[in-house]
């Protein structure tokens, strides 16, 4: 299944290269966020999130193990959901690079619930570490619309 034939075209942030949050070894991911809109509740795209996974090859292991593909549904509008999944805004959104970079490339001036900071915001106060590089612009993942940088 493509995510466009439910979410309608997509803005895809830049490629990124990025270091592991976890304990275990394991090599850098690639990372990007993609912006789509659709009349979808929250559980329901979940699912679909899952069931792409799932038709990619994804194999749940144990939290924080190596994996060939993880998509995380981060935003679904200014919903904020703490009592069941998907729990929105994502948890833990706000102290991964490797979310907030690809986010303020296509989505600079977006609010995130429940205080209304940016993504650009968030990441200017993060530390270098865990690491994001953009990766140049030909290995974009599809195109995505033009994003003015923090």
């Amino acid at each position: 299944m493509r995510l466009e034939s439910v979410l309608g075209p997509l803005v895809v942030a830049p490629l990124y290269l990025t270091e592991p949050v976890s304990p275990i070894p394991q090599p850098p991911y690639l990372n990007t966020v993609a912006i789509g809109a659709c009349g979808l509740a929250a559980p329901a795209l979940l699912a679909l999130t899952q069931r792409v996974e799932r038709e990619l090859g994804r194999e749940r292991g144990r939290p924080e193990a190596p994996r060939t593909l993880d998509l995380d549904l981060l935003l679904v509008g200014e919903e904020v959901r703490s009592d069941e999944a998907p729990l929105l805004p994502h948890p833990r959104m706000r102290a991964r690079r490797f979310v907030l970079a690809p986010l303020c490339d296509v989505a600079p001036g977006w609010r995130i619930p429940p205080d209304g900071a940016t993504a650009c915001e968030l990441l200017r106060q993060l530390p270098e570490s865990p690491w994001a590089r953009r990766l140049p612009e030909p290995l974009r993942a599809t195109p995505g619309a033009p994003a003015e940088r923090p």
